[in-house]
């Protein structure tokens, strides 16, 4: 058992050198990952986009007419 702990401190320049990157790494992922949207830079899909007019709500009665239709259509039908 003693052997094979102390095996395990014996670690040599190569993998403490892969550890120190490995662990730069996973740090700079990290930090990429937690950084915050701004809402600047990302509004780019907005870009050409338009607002809702106040005829909107005409559309949403055109559309429950419609299914209102057929629904009456449907249940005729049978």
């Amino acid at each position: 058992m003693a052997l094979f702990i102390r095996q395990n401190e014996d670690r040599s320049k190569l993998q403490e050198r892969l550890a120190a990157e490995l662990r730069a790494k996973a740090k700079a992922k990290a930090d990429i990952e937690t950084t915050i949207p701004d809402g600047v830079s990302d509004s780019a899909y907005l870009k050409d986009t338009k607002a809702t007019t106040g005829l909107a709500w005409i559309w949403i009665l055109i559309v429950a007419l419609g299914l209102v239709a057929l629904v009456m259509i449907i249940i005729s039908a049978n």
